[in-house]
């Protein structure tokens, strides 16, 4: 080839790169602009819309709903995902440091589009070498908050190989936009909120909460090191599910770290050495931590209210504030926890080797498992889908056994058991409703529906209705009170014949199984001692109607039948209820409805509803205080049911007790009254067939009285709670009749007292 052709070819090759780089330049600045404004305006539809400014300055992102405690404690959440919202200042420097020098070491010196990292990612690709990605954390931003929206089902979407383009396009052009109207720390925490970290956490404060058990502000390199390396793969560098992974994933970002400067080769080694600590691992959940059955109950009330309102609890972001005090609602589980724990392990040893669900007349229930396996279990619902009803197969599968996990007060076991077998473990044992409650403001401050929500998730406290035995007493008292019998008036302990308008009569013996002593004593005493021939007495004399009456002002709300029976507790009732119908007595004759949520917030924290008690007058203050003076009754006089209390927690305070039993021990009572505390508790088991074989081990004082104890004792010895022992507030006036019963004697002994005079505080 002469030297005239070289010079030809390469005048040509010239002509062609000049050429080349024209079309690149005119690409560049005239069709890229183009391609970048039509796709920005959507051009004839071809591309799919994009997020409107508003949208950009507003992103919405799911939220989870925040249950709050009255000392601003997070209890639980409702979520589709589990993930909340906070701001820059929330997130610790070592985390931020970590964060960008993972996923974007040059954020602070671009504006959404790291150029030089989307140059080094195409040479990666052309040279089949990865060198990284090209996304900067506002570009995965964009695509975090507008997926749905870049990813639209336009006509150029759909093209394969286009629609990777436009996507990319858009998220630039979104990444600007953000890049305009945030700051970079807000997008930090924009883009923190937004990503997901496995086990069902969404967003760094979830994160950090499932699996350290601490705020993000408090997360150092190491752990910010293993939330990090999450981002590159929530399953395969879950330290839970890949303990040995998850340590090379935070190696390689703790490295980064030391390649940008933030850590000494000495420091790197240090941190690499430390084990990951998953100690305080936790998923979030509506079996785990505090109140538990409380966060399930109230949700449909929530539910409602959101519904009622334009509000999703699930995503909506709402900050739920409730009454419920953590502390106390600690102080309740553990009391339940220590006292139930010992309470099955005595049931245990009474029916060793017995079945416990009997008949009235103590004999066993024939095919109790089957029927109750078959009536309560959504397992033979599905095996009746599968199978059909009577066939064979539901019977083999019924009573094969299987793995699975436990309950037990020792800790969840693994172990093989049947079906049918999971039934009859779980039917021994015993459960428990508790409820706490300031009878002033209404305010629920402890709320304890069971033993285990995990493994029981019936509610004992406002789902659960059972007979009140003794603790509906004194309501008939109180009936009584209201209608001039004074605390001190005598009754003789003879059980006498009520005729029925069914025929035949009404004599219940008392719970010695006698029919009275023939003691003469003052109605106070009969209370204490829950005599049942004093309570019948009176029940005859003051109606059933009228009793009724009396109880739906206090705040029953139970349908109760008006018989005779009524005065020894035989109308289901909750322990919700009952625990507001006897503050209405603490309150000086004020009914006020239990409630549980003061206020709600939406995410950005504007108050958007508020809750005030409701109230009304149920009582004369005479009454409601003549009723506190005879419920201490329980604590003062000889054989008081509550006069084994602690010393400690009588001295020098005014206590007001009442136990309830039912007939066969199926329900065990306690309500506890004191001057700014009322609380109730009931237990026994799932259904009222399980239950101790003799009374005197399933009464009241020995299954719920213990736990009010203990739980009153913890109350107590909290002094930042502010519950102090003390006095019952007396009525302005004082009290209108002689409570000391030495001197109603002296005056008129056997009449009923209505007088106006005036006494002192203490009846004198």
């Amino acid at each position: 080839m002469g030297l005239k052709d070289k010079l030809n070819i390469r005048s040509k090759w010239i002509k062609k790169s000049v050429w080349a780089l024209w079309l690149l330049a005119f690409a560049g600045f005239i069709l890229l602009p183009i391609y970048v404004f039509t796709v920005n305006i959507n051009l004839a539809g071809m591309y799919g819309g994009m997020p409107s400014l508003k949208a950009l300055e507003n992103p919405e992102n799911d939220l989870s709903s925040e249950l709050i405690s009255a000392d601003g404690v997070s209890l639980g959440r409702y979520y589709r995902l589990n993930r909340l919202q906070i701001g820059y200042e929330d997130l610790s420097d070592q985390l931020v440091t970590t964060l960008l020098s993972s996923e974007d070491h040059r954020f602070y010196s671009h504006s959404g589009i790291d150029l030089i990292g989307l140059l080094r990612a195409a040479k990666g690709v052309l040279t089949f070498g990865y060198a990284g990605g090209g996304s900067t954390i506002t570009m995965q931003l964009a695509e975090n908050l507008f997926k749905g929206e870049t990813e639209s089902d336009a006509p150029l979407i759909r093209v394969p190989g286009l629609n990777k383009l436009i996507i990319k396009t858009k998220e630039w052009l979104i990444s600007a936009q953000l890049e305009s109207n945030f700051t970079k720390k807000e997008i930090i925490a924009m883009y923190l909120n937004t990503v997901p970290f496995g086990q069902g956490a969404f967003g760094i404060k979830s994160a950090s909460e499932t699996y350290f058990g601490k705020p993000a502000d408090s997360l150092n390199y190491q752990e910010s090191a293993v939330l990090i390396g999450l981002l590159q793969g929530n399953t395969a560098f879950n330290p839970i599910l890949n303990y040995d992974r998850s340590i090379g994933k935070r190696n390689e970002v703790l490295n980064k770290l030391k390649r940008y400067g933030h850590v000494t080769a000495e420091e790197l080694d240090s941190l690499k050495a430390l084990p990951i600590d998953v100690s305080s691992y936790e998923v979030t959940n509506q079996n785990t931590g505090l109140a538990t059955y409380f966060r399930s109950v109230i949700r449909n009330d929530l539910m409602a209210w959101c519904k009622e309102n334009g509000y999703d609890l699930w995503e909506d972001g709402l900050k739920i504030h409730t009454t419920i005090d953590s502390r106390m609602q600690r102080y309740a589980e553990k009391a339940v926890e220590e006292h139930m724990a010992q309470l099955q392990e005595t049931f245990y040893k009474k029916w060793e080797g017995r079945e416990p669900w009997r008949t009235s007349n103590g004999k066993v229930i024939p095919d109790y498992l089957e029927r109750s396996f078959k009536r309560t279990t959504d397992h033979y619902r599905q095996l009746v889908k599968k199978y059909g009803k009577d066939n064979d197969s539901i019977k083999i599968v019924m009573n094969t056994p299987r793995p699975m996990r436990i309950f037990s007060w020792k800790g969840e076991i693994d172990t093989m058991l049947s079906p049918l077998d999971s039934v009859k473990y779980y039917k021994h044992f015993l459960n428990t409703g508790m409820m706490s409650m300031d009878p002033k403001t209404g305010h629920i401050k402890a709320w304890v529906g069971g033993i285990n929500h995990k493994y029981f998730k019936y509610d004992h406290v406002r789902q659960g209705k059972r007979q009140p035995g003794s603790t509906f007493k004194p309501f008939v008292y109180g009936t009584a009170i209201e209608l001039g019998y004074p605390p001190c008036f005598e009754v003789s302990d003879n059980t006498i014949p009520i005729p029925l308008p069914e025929g035949g009569v009404y004599q219940p013996p008392n719970a010695d199984g006698k029919y009275g002593s023939g003691e003469v004593m003052t109605i106070r005493k009969g209370m204490a001692q829950s005599v049942n021939s004093i309570t019948v007495y009176l029940m005859n004399e003051v109606t059933p109607k009228n009793v009724v009456d009396f109880a739906k002002r206090t705040g029953i709300e139970s349908s109760l039948d008006t018989v005779p029976s009524l005065a020894l507790g035989v109308s289901d009732v909750s322990v919700f209820e009952l625990v507001g119908a006897y503050s209405t007595f603490a309150n000086l004759g004020i009914y006020t409805k239990p409630y549980f949520i003061s206020r709600i917030e939406d995410k950005n924290g504007n108050v958007i509803a508020n809750w005030v008690p409701e109230t009304r007058q149920a009582m004369s203050e005479q009454t409601a205080y003549k009723m506190l003076y005879m419920l201490r009754g329980g604590v003062e006089e000889e054989g008081g049911t509550s006069s084994y209390l602690p010393y400690e927690l009588k001295i020098d305070n005014e206590i007001g007790g009442k136990t309830g039993t039912t007939n066969n021990a199926s329900d065990g009572w306690y309500m506890g009254v004191t001057n700014d505390l009322v609380t109730g508790i009931w237990v026994g088991g799932d259904e009222r067939s399980i239950h101790f074989e003799r009374w005197s081990d399933g009464q009241g004082g020995r299954t719920a009285r213990p736990i009010w104890s203990k739980y009153m004792t913890n109350v107590y010895a909290d002094e930042e709670l502010g519950y102090k022992k003390g006095k019952f507030q007396r009525p302005v006036k004082g009290i209108d009749v002689v409570l000391d019963c030495d001197k109603y004697k002296a005056s008129k002994a056997d009449s009923i007292i209505t007088t106006s005079q005036e006494w002192d505080p203490d009846g004198h």
